[in-house]
C-alpha cells in the first residue's frame, strides 16, 4: 500500500510478441498472409510480416492479355498493401537466409541498396521461381520472358515497336518479314497462350499498318515434347496445336532451340529464323537462393513433408513453386507447380501457422486438382475440368468465368471485366508506352536488379539503343 492507502502499480513486462515471417508476394505467399491476417489480424501477441518484391499481388494467369493489350495492366494487380491493411509490409529482395540464427537479410531502397537483416520465430518461404534458361547465355540476353508485369508491358511495348519499324518505306521486304517475325520457345500453359496472344494482337493492329501484310507476319511456338500443353494430355495438346496452325501460328514440336543469338533463333539442325522478338517461356528453376539453404531437395525445390514443414527446423514452411510439396491423393508424388495449388497451400500454411502458435500439431495439405484451363487466341480455348474436356469458344468463355471470379477483391472484378468488354467493341491500342528515347535515358546502376535485367532485355531487342 502507498501512503494515501491505494495500491502501488505494478510494471510487469510483456511477454514477447511472436513474429511470423512470409517470403514472397504470389500465390502462395498472398493467401497465406491473407488468411493469417483474418485469424491473428487482432491478436496483439502477434506481428505478421510479408516481404515481397513488388508491393502488388499479381494475377499472373492473365499476363498475356496484358501483352496482347487486351487488358490494362493495372487491371491484374492490386496493392498489397490494400489488401492486407493490418499486417506489416516490406518492400525488398530477399539477399541472404540464415535458419539457423532465424534472420533474413532484406535488400531495398534504389540508390543506396541498402538491406535489413528480419528476425523470426516461424518463417513460411513461398519465394516462387526464376525463369530457367538451362545455362545458355544466348537465351538470357536475347529474348524477352513472361513471368512479370513487367515483362506483359515489355513485351506489348515490343511489339508495337516492331509494327513501326516494319511499316517505313525504307524496309526492304526481306528485312520486314523478319522484324514482323515472332517466336514463342515453350509449349506449356505460358507459351501457347503467349503465341495466341501475339498473334491476335499483330494482325488485330495490322489494319493501322498499311505497309505490312499478313503475308510478312510470322508467328512460331517452338515445344521441345511430343505435344504442346502436355499437363491437359495428347489429346486436348493435339486440338490446340490444330487451332494455333488454323489462326497462322506455325507450330513446331518436338524441336530443341540451340541457341538465341542477336540474328535470330537457332535451331537443331542449323538453321537460323530470322527474328528480333523472342519470347522465353521454355520452363522455370527454384530461386538461387535457395541452394544456399541446408535441407534436402528435389530440382533445387525445398524437400518438405504432408504440412509443409521444412525437416530439421521447426517452425518453418515452404511451399508453391520453391518447394517440392507431397501430394497426399497422388502417392505423394511432387504437387504440380500451379497458381490452384499454390493458393491452397497458402490457406493450408495459414491454418498450421496458427496452430502452431497455440502448441498444437499442423494439418497435411490435401487437394486434389479441379481442372485446367487455357487460351489459344481468336476466342478459343482448351480445358479439363474434373476429368471433362472442353475446347473451342466455350473453353474461351469458362476460361475467363473462373478466372474472372478467382480474382481478389470486387474493384479487381470490375477493372477486368471493364476491359473484356470494351475489348469486344474497340480495336487494339497500338500505343508505344516505352520509346527507344526513354530506354536511352535510363540509367541502369539505378534500376533495382530485376528492372536492370527487364531494360537490358529491352536494349538487346534494340540494337539502336544499346549503350
Amino acid at each position: 500500500m502507498g501512503a494515501d492507502g491505494k495500491k502501488e502499480g505494478l510494471c510487469v513486462d510483456a511477454p514477447p510478441r511472436k513474429r511470423v515471417l512470409i517470403l514472397g508476394g504470389g500465390f502462395a505467399g498472398m493467401y497465406a498472409a491473407l488468411h493469417l491476417e483474418r485469424q491473428l489480424g487482432k491478436r496483439d501477441d502477434v506481428e505478421v510480416t510479408l516481404v515481397s518484391r513488388d508491393n502488388f499481388f499479381l494475377f499472373t494467369p492473365m499476363l498475356h492479355e496484358v501483352a496482347a493489350s487486351d487488358l490494362n495492366a493495372t487491371a491484374i494487380v492490386i496493392s498489397l498493401r490494400k489488401l492486407l491493411p493490418r499486417m506489416t509490409f516490406v518492400e525488398g529482395d530477399v539477399s541472404g537466409l540464415d535458419l539457423e540464427a532465424k534472420r533474413v537479410r532484406v535488400a531495398h531502397g534504389g540508390l543506396d541498396g541498402h538491406s535489413h537483416t528480419l528476425e523470426y520465430d516461424y518463417l513460411v518461404l513461398a519465394m516462387g521461381s526464376e525463369t530457367n534458361f538451362f545455362g545458355k547465355p544466348g537465351p538470357r540476353d536475347y529474348t524477352l520472358t513472361m513471368k512479370t508485369l513487367g515483362d506483359a508491358m515489355l513485351l506489348r511495348n515490343c511489339l508495337v515497336d516492331r509494327l513501326e519499324e516494319a511499316d517505313a518505306d525504307c524496309v526492304t521486304t526481306g528485312a520486314r518479314n523478319a522484324i514482323v517475325t515472332f517466336v514463342v520457345v515453350g509449349g506449356g500453359f505460358a507459351g501457347v497462350e503467349t503465341a495466341g496472344a501475339i498473334n491476335d494482337f499483330i494482325h488485330g493492329a495490322l489494319p493501322f499498318y498499311p505497309n505490312i501484310q499478313p503475308a510478312n507476319v510470322r508467328v512460331m511456338l517452338v515445344h521441345g515434347g511430343k505435344e504442346v500443353l502436355p499437363e491437359l494430355g495428347e489429346d486436348l495438346g493435339a486440338y490446340a496445336r490444330k487451332k494455333l496452325i488454323e489462326h497462322g501460328v506455325e507450330v513446331r514440336t518436338g524441336v530443341h532451340v540451340r541457341d538465341v543469338t542477336e540474328a535470330g533463333v537457332e535451331l537443331p539442325d542449323g538453321t537460323v529464323v530470322p527474328t528480333k522478338t523472342v519470347v522465353w517461356t521454355a520452363g522455370v528453376t527454384p530461386p538461387s537462393l535457395l541452394c544456399t539453404l541446408p535441407g534436402e531437395k528435389e530440382r533445387g525445390r525445398l524437400k518438405v513433408n504432408e504440412r509443409m514443414e521444412v525437416p530439421g527446423f521447426p517452425g518453418v514452411w515452404a511451399l508453391g513453386d520453391c518447394a517440392s510439396v507431397p501430394d497426399v491423393t497422388n502417392g505423394g508424388k511432387p504437387c504440380p507447380p500451379t497458381a490452384q495449388h499454390a493458393l491452397r497451400q497458402g490457406v493450408t500454411v495459414a491454418r498450421n501457422v496458427s496452430a502452431a502458435l497455440k502448441g498444437q500439431p499442423g494439418k497435411p495439405f490435401r487437394y486434389r486438382m479441379l481442372g485446367q484451363l487455357a487460351t489459344i487466341g481468336q476466342r478459343s480455348g482448351v480445358a479439363r475440368i474434373l476429368g471433362l474436356k472442353f475446347s473451342g469458344t466455350f473453353a474461351w468463355v469458362l476460361w475467363r468465368t473462373v478466372y474472372l471470379f478467382k480474382l481478389p477483391k470486387l474493384e479487381t472484378k470490375v477493372r477486368v471485366a471493364m476491359g473484356w468488354t470494351l475489348d469486344l467493341f474497340f480495336r487494339k491500342d497500338v500505343v508505344q508506352v516505352i520509346g527507344p528515347r526513354e530506354l536511352d535515358q535510363l540509367t541502369l546502376p539505378a534500376l533495382p536488379l530485376n528492372s536492370r535485367q527487364q531494360v537490358r532485355q529491352v536494349q538487346a531487342l534494340h540494337p539502336r539503343t544499346q549503350h
